[in-house]
């Protein structure tokens, strides 16, 4: 809640709870690590009976528990056992109560199949063995107590074994734990902002219960809650992964001692999937085949983002677009936080700072530029019988209830009623709410914030009747004015197991919808509090997509399993700070791994004032998140990137990169939406078996061949990376390479104004030409980057890149509306050929997409004559060519880092016009000496 809670006077606040909650977090840990055996909880279940339906539906046993504890409540005495191999790759273990329906993740929130109702009678005979195999994956069990492990089929590890410790399962506290190696690298298990980088540390706490709590909290439970983890081991010189999904929204302990890993989680089932991988790459592709693929990303999205908390007219925001204009920095979305609103309410517009006619002027000339406009909502719904999106919210009882009411919370407006997003009629209302605001004013996309949900009060909270709520003129709106009781009388309210919430383990209704409300059907907030905004993104997607019958684009505070389907992800309030500058590359490459590739930081900080230089670097880095956002809070000082003339000159140099890469990015957009493959990926995604990466959190690959190594530290002019072994070219000066042999750390030169980005040998990079906005980039020529070895005499290479129409809602493949190309090219002695396969190229054909150069990287020798043919033909006389101002350059290249002064040939074919969709082939000999 710290986005949007501090004002000047109060700045002092956000580090007085870091301290507490750093204080706290460090004491949570040492006490685990270092606390005497606890009490018993439980003894465990035997297994009474188990059997295999005889139409492949799986295995179902039944278990009985071996000896009752009173700790955190009863045991349930009878749990069903369902066991399912859903995939060759995907392993599904399913316990519940054997005679009661419990709380799930709703089916028709996160669709997957249902595992048989309890009691429910199927065609089955005994199942006999001790082990149950699918495709490639094993599972096995021992009756009494009843464990289970999971193998891998094809070299027999054990990836998962609850012989460790004690399960149990009561109402409100389950446990399970699993035993690991000590060599396992283990990732994910967030949101949370992880000091020590991607790979998780032993006694580390991690929480998982949606929280709005500042991001500058570590260790702590943050907006989002994703359960997941991949589990990455070397053994024998081989990489394998694998990842484990305890699909439950509950709020939940995990502890992770380096040799085990323990879940303490107070409520629902244990629904575990296992993903077999075994690359990192095939574990999210499993893990989103489950989820649900990436959203799709309209074109303009990857572009650069500006907003503010505190464009307190329309003015102000006119000025921003053209002071970018001006700078000639690259700017695509121009954004309003709540300063657009008649006080604070969604669905208005202030009409004295916004007015809506000189607004709809402002978005027709941004709009004809290519430019477009997003605005944020809360889910609160201000209380106020004038209010006519409170006047048809109450119409429709569309509200979270608290004993037959509306469950009054303040936020923004002051009182407010949450939406509840599980009721089909809430959904209605919110998707005609979204499309009465989108005819008063064309919004190209929506921001849904304080979703978790954040609440400036707790407990059961009246109108007061001595004092107004909302305070006229109050600079604090974020202090609770309404009447306020703690709520402590029930055992939602006050669960015998305290989970470590926002790091002092807070009361679950602590600043939120107090978890005794309760949604449609009785569903109880305590159960489905974290899926609060993955069911909000859900609702605003269908209002979208109905809407305007192009591509939707969201961006998501609270996030859930499954979240990525519909919205990209901002990681919250940070601090301009050099730590948080550091700490954003963990957080987004944790959700990549989560299945939500569109994400990023805000750049420079949400607060306080940055300083120049952490700007620049700031930009350096974040013009390579997926998504690219400076936004802060209206107490810190202006930091549009031209505010500082350095910061300009870094933001033209990094954004103009991001501009001619953009249909990379947007190829990788494409594969992340058909394959789950995150956009931003750690570096041993692309190389597994290189164990020094494991655990690399200060570099981060684009795709599988583009390292970006920022500079972190205050008055840096170097920065030492790691390169796994092969030839990285820069991008900024293709003249220079670093060849790696081993996981030595090399020093590149990084002067403020630059940023490191390397391209992999045997990759082919499509460019362009770039532009100040992603529509007017787009239609330029393409180049294409061949990276060969350095000094290559043998070799191949491959890239490709998919363009289409980013305004229809769905991305894929259909004649006429996109095209998929895919480039090859070979060295063999002297002989370089390049070319490229089409499908369905009547898209690319039909928008003029050319390539314009190829530029090729590596070659061996000092270059004589080159004799080059297109298609078969002598250059000029190429059939189906057509070519301006011929010509090919040589030049050579040189290592970076210092070491061998060895060099490499590049060829530049240029003068080209070689059609995008139409396969062409490119040969040449050169006189290389070998």
């Amino acid at each position: 809640m710290w986005r949007r809670r501090m004002s000047s006077s109060s700045s002092s606040s956000p580090s007085l709870l870091h301290l507490a909650l750093c204080c706290v977090t460090t004491l949570f840990a040492l006490h685990f690590s270092a606390a005497a055996k606890p009490p018993k909880v439980g003894f465990g279940y035997r297994l009474v009976s188990i059997e295999e339906s005889t139409n492949g539906g799986g295995l179902i046993g039944y278990l009985q528990v071996k000896q009752s504890t009173s700790t955190y409540g009863p045991d349930i005495p009878h749990l069903r056992l369902f066991v399912k191999h859903e995939t060759q790759d995907r392993l599904r273990v399913h316990i519940t109560d054997a005679e009661e329906q419990r709380w799930e993740v709703p089916y028709d929130l996160l669709p997957r199949d249902q595992p048989p109702p309890p009691g429910a009678k199927a065609s089955s005979s005994p199942f006999t063995a001790s082990e149950y195999a699918g495709g490639d994956l094993i599972f096995s069990f021992t009756s009494d107590p009843f464990t289970f492990a999971v193998r891998r089929k094809s070299n027999g590890q054990t990836l998962f074994d609850s012989s460790y410790g004690t399960m149990v399962f009561k109402d409100q506290y389950l446990e399970i734990s699993t035993h690991l190696p000590k060599t396992a690298a283990l990732y994910g298990l967030g949101e949370n902002t992880q000091p020590g980088g991607i790979r998780l540390r032993p006694n580390d706490p991690y929480t998982l219960y949606t929280t709005d709590i500042s991001a500058i909290n570590l260790n702590t439970d943050l907006y989002g809650s994703h359960p997941v983890y991949m589990d990455l081991r070397n053994e024998g010189g081989e990489a394998t992964a694998h990842a484990v999904l305890l699909l439950n929204s509950n709020g939940m302990d995990v502890f992770y001692t380096g040799s085990s890993l323990t879940y303490k989680v107070i409520g629902g089932v244990l629904d575990f999937f296992f993903f077999a991988g075994p690359s990192p790459l095939a574990v999210v592709d499993q893990y989103t085949t489950l989820i649900g693929r990436p959203a799709p990303m309209p074109y303009w999205a990857l572009g650069f983002h500006q907003c503010r908390w505190g464009y307190q007219n329309l003015s102000v925001v006119e000025g921003v677009v053209e002071g970018y204009r001006n700078a000639q920095i690259p700017l695509d979305v121009i954004w309003n936080d709540d300063d657009h609103m008649d006080a604070a309410k969604d669905f208005t517009l202030d009409p004295v700072n916004y007015h809506r006619p000189k607004l709809l002027e402002f978005l027709d000339r941004i709009h004809s530029r290519g430019m477009k406009y997003i605005v944020l909502i809360d889910p609160g719904i201000a209380v106020n019988s004038s209010y006519g999106v409170f006047q048809r919210g109450m119409a429709k009882n569309v509200f979270i209830k608290y004993e037959g009411k509306p469950y009054l919370a303040q936020v923004w407006p002051g009182p407010v009623y949450f939406p509840d997003y599980l009721n089909p009629d809430g959904v209605s209302w919110w998707i005609d709410e979204i499309a009465r605001f989108h005819e008063m004013v064309p919004v190209d996309g929506l921001w849904i914030d304080m979703n978790e949900a954040s609440n400036f009060c707790t407990g059961k909270c009246e109108l007061p009747t001595n004092h107004s709520c909302p305070i006229p003129g109050s600079t604090t709106p974020w202090v609770c004015c309404l009447d306020c009781k703690n709520l402590t009388d029930t055992r939602w309210d006050d669960p015998p197991y305290k989970i470590n919430a926002s790091g002092s383990r807070a009361p679950l209704g602590f600043k939120t919808i107090a978890t005794s409300a309760t949604h449609y059907n009785g569903i109880l907030e305590y159960n489905a509090h974290s899926l609060y905004g993955f069911s909000q993104a859900i609702a605003t997607h269908k209002a979208l997509q109905g809407l305007q019958g192009k591509r939707p684009f969201i961006l998501s505070r609270s996030t859930f399993v499954g979240s990525g389907a519909y919205a990209a992800h901002w990681t919250g309030d940070n601090k301009g700070t050099w730590d948080d500058l550091r700490y954003s590359i963990s957080t987004m490459l944790n959700f990549g791994l989560f299945g939500m590739p569109m994400v990023g930081s805000d750049i420079c900080g949400f607060y306080p004032a940055p300083t120049e230089e952490l700007c620049n670097r700031w930009i350096e880095l974040g013009a390579f998140y997926p998504f690219s956002r400076d936004h802060a809070n209206f107490a810190s000082p202006r930091q549009e990137l031209y505010q500082w003339a350095s910061v300009a000159e870094s933001a033209r140099n990094a954004l103009g990169l991001r501009y001619k890469l953009l249909p990379y990015l947007y190829t990788l957009n494409y594969e992340a939406h058909t394959t789950g493959a995150p956009m931003a990926r750690p570096v041993f995604f692309s190389f597994p078996n290189f164990t020094s990466s494991y655990g690399l959190s200060t570099q981060f690959l684009l795709g599988a061949s583009v390292m970006v190594s920022p500079v972190l530290k205050k008055a840096a002019t170097s920065v030492k990376a790691m390169f796994p072994p092969g030839t990285w070219y820069s991008l900024f000066d293709m003249t220079k390479a670093v060849v790696s042999q081993d996981d030595r750390f090399v020093t590149l030169d990084a002067p403020l104004n630059a940023v490191n980005a390397h391209v992999y040998q045997n990759t082919i990079l499509p460019l362009q030409r770039g532009g100040t906005n992603s529509k007017e980039a787009r239609t330029t020529p393409f180049t294409l980057v061949v990276a060969f070895p350095f000094g290559a005499t043998q070799g191949d290479a491959k890239g490709s890149v998919y363009v289409d129409d980013d305004e229809r809602p769905e991305m894929k493949l259909a004649e006429g509306e996109a095209s998929f190309i895919e480039f090859y090219a070979t060295v063999s002695g002297s002989t370089v050929k390049v070319w490229s396969e089409v499908e369905m190229g009547a898209f690319s054909l039909e928008k003029g997409l050319l390539i314009e150069k190829v530029c090729v990287l590596g070659l061996q020798g000092n270059g004589q004559g080159l004799v080059v043919e297109v298609d078969g033909e002598p250059w000029a006389d190429a059939a189906g060519a057509h070519f301006t101002e011929s010509h090919a350059v040589m030049h050579q290249a040189k290592l970076e880092g210092g070491g061998s002064k060895r060099t490499s040939m590049i060829v530049e074919v240029g003068g080209l016009s070689l059609p995008l969709g139409k396969t062409f082939s490119m040969t040449w000999k050169m006189g290389i000496k070998e």
